[in-house]
């Protein structure tokens, strides 16, 4: 079962670079409210600027000690920053409901959430 934990680790981390290294400025499908890019996502929340800065420096730390847990004597890392990123993915669910999302536009976050979890305990 610990081949589970491992894959969402890789899966959390690599879809945390996706978002916020490669798709920062790119219109997707499940951008908050109207936003075509990270900046207008935030606004579209209601949330100042260094707020994006700050949310997106703690994923793609959290991310990378996710990868670093893969290591053997590294494993201490993941329940942290499993737990880490699944109490900012529950703040990304919330921003959607608080924007008036649909569904479909929370699905990322919540998945990613889920896996967090996934992540953090096995």
């Amino acid at each position: 079962m610990e081949w589970l934990g491992w894959i969402a680790q890789v899966v959390v981390a690599m879809g945390i670079f996706n978002v916020w290294l490669l798709r920062f400025n790119q219109s997707t499908a499940y951008r908050g409210g109207d936003a075509t890019n990270m900046r207008e996502e935030f606004a579209a929340y209601g949330l100042p600027v260094w707020a994006m800065y700050v949310v997106g420096g703690l994923k793609l730390t959290l991310a990378v000690l996710l990868l670093v847990g893969l290591w053997p004597g590294a494993k201490a890392v993941v329940l942290p920053a499993g737990l880490g990123m699944t109490a900012l993915m529950v703040g990304a669910v919330a921003m959607h409901v608080k924007a008036g999302d649909p569904p479909k536009r929370a699905l990322p976050a919540a998945a990613m959430l889920g896996l967090s979890l996934v992540a953090a305990f096995l």
